[in-house]
């Protein structure tokens, strides 16, 4: 476990989110239920770890994902054949593109707290 721990701490936590029109919300979660295979082997081989998305019912999406390197993530997921595939798949579901692919056109948050860094430094402790 302690191991386990060291490890999730030198990784880095990604959130991020991007809108999702309202009117394929139906659609969107189906397509989700069964990721291509290569798919799936593309972002793990990549460094996306621990990736979820959550889908609110006014179409905000929300990622989160731990990675070594999201920037480096993000690139050899470009070198993936599938990624390319999946994103021309999925672009007709998000509002707010803007021309970019939507793997491009996610909005990284920035993370302002976190209850394990705290009590790993002891902000926890009672005063």
């Amino acid at each position: 476990m302690k191991r386990f721990r060291e490890l999730v701490a030198t990784m880095s936590r990604i959130c991020f989110t991007l809108q999702v029109d309202p009117a394929r919300l139906d659609e969107y979660r189906a397509r989700h239920q069964r990721v291509w295979p290569e798919m799936l082997a593309a972002l793990a081989a990549s460094g996306w770890h621990d990736y979820s998305l959550f889908l609110r019912e006014d179409g905000l999406l929300v990622g989160f994902l731990t990675t070594d390197d999201f920037a480096a993530a993000r690139a050899a997921m470009q070198d993936h054949e599938v990624n390319a595939r999946w994103q021309a798949e999925m672009a007709p579901f998000f509002l707010d593109l803007d021309g970019a692919a939507a793997d491009r056109a996610m909005r990284p948050l920035d993370e302002v707290f976190n209850l394990a860094a705290q009590l790993g430094a002891g902000a926890g402790d009672p005063i």
